[in-house]
């Protein structure tokens, strides 16, 4: 009778701890330009605290593929905090350069963009006087192109760049991971490099097509790359070997853009026109709309693929969407300006996704 009851307690509890697994929905971690990271609990959709990032203007952030680490880039100290998941605490401060932004994780490496000759704030309207002069600026040879610094995360240093354009922006791999294409905002190209060597392998120009190319996102299958034209109101589809296919309209001002874990879809953050839009991948036909917030940029899954997390900076919240009906459910209040958003076990989103 006590063997039978011994073995009839594992049992309950081997049920139990699997579907407390089961139940685990797992962390969001929102990067604050007026402060450090909010943690949100994904089981419970509330904040469980901040990190300090030991340093101001915390914008791009990326997750290692076992969690452990979250990479932050810090804007006003030009370096990236690397932070142990576990404790919550900046363990290494990383100098990059000046003006960090995006940043993607691969392996052992920090892909990390930033701008040496940036002036900061937003960017100028198309045609003013202070776009034309950025252009004069950016066709300047003495310009300093922006570079993706190569961060060693075991060795804590940068061991290499690549050069970029002016205004470097989006960081996407290919899917055999042997080029690295970057969007550069500031002369309307998207250059494509050898990962290794950095060398620069292709550029396409955007202007045609539409101004500001912003984010960039691999589908699944490593067939197609879309690019978000901030000052095109389009995104623009190119094949594996980086030849335009077409354009598809959007609403004003995309950013943000990312395909489902299927690559059955595109969702897109339309930021002057407050929506996330969804496409069909096959058809480029729009599926739906979603009224959002106020300047929308960044946006993840959840690990579970059941909703959509928009990190809402000027409407200083996260917005909680239904992956399936397409709805906002929810708004999680981050008053710190809510900048990126990354998951983890980690999802497919306009900053991340699993490798």
């Amino acid at each position: 009778m006590k063997l039978r009851h011994l073995a009839l307690t594992l049992a309950v509890g081997f049920a139990f701890n699997a579907h407390a697994n089961e139940a685990d929905r797992g962390k969001a971690y929102v990067s604050n330009q007026d402060g450090g990271v909010t943690v949100i609990d994904l089981n419970t959709h509330t904040s469980t605290g901040t990190i300090d990032v030991k340093g101001e203007g915390p914008r791009g952030l990326a997750i290692s593929e076992d969690g452990k680490q979250l990479i932050v880039a810090t804007r006003e100290n030009g370096s990236i905090s690397v932070i142990d998941t576990a404790t919550n605490e900046v363990i290494k401060q990383i100098p990059v350069g000046k003006n960090p932004e995006f940043v993607r994780v691969r392996g052992k490496f920090a892909f990390v963009s930033y701008e040496p000759s940036a002036k900061g704030g937003p960017p100028p309207a198309p045609g003013s006087a202070a776009a034309k002069e950025a252009e004069k600026e950016a066709e300047d040879d003495d310009a300093e192109p922006a570079r993706i610094g190569i961060i060693d995360l075991k060795l804590g240093k940068k061991v290499r760049e690549i050069v970029g354009g002016p205004e470097t922006e989006g960081i996407e791999f290919s899917k055999d991971g042997k080029q690295l294409v970057i969007t550069n905002e500031a002369d309307n190209t998207v250059t494509v490099h050898n990962m290794k060597s950095g060398k620069l392998l292709k550029t396409i120009k955007t202007h045609e097509y539409g101004d500001r190319p912003r984010g960039v996102k691999v589908s699944p299958d490593g067939k197609t790359y879309v690019v978000t034209l901030e000052y095109g109101n389009k995104f623009m589809v190119m094949d594996k070997n980086f030849k335009v296919l077409r354009t598809v309209d959007t609403n004003a001002t995309p950013y943000g853009i990312t395909y489902d874990r299927k690559g059955e879809r595109i969702y897109v953050a339309a930021n002057k026109a407050k929506t996330l839009e969804v496409f069909d991948a096959k058809t480029y036909e729009k599926v739906k709309e979603v009224t959002t917030g106020n300047r929308c940029w960044h946006f993840s899954f959840t690990p579970d693929d059941k909703e959509i997390l928009l990190a809402c900076g000027k409407s200083d919240a996260v917005f909680v969407i239904d992956a399936e009906k397409l709805e906002v459910t929810k708004q999680i209040e981050d008053k710190k300006m809510p900048w990126g958003i990354v998951t983890y076990p980690k999802s497919v989103g306009s900053l991340d996704k699993p490798l």
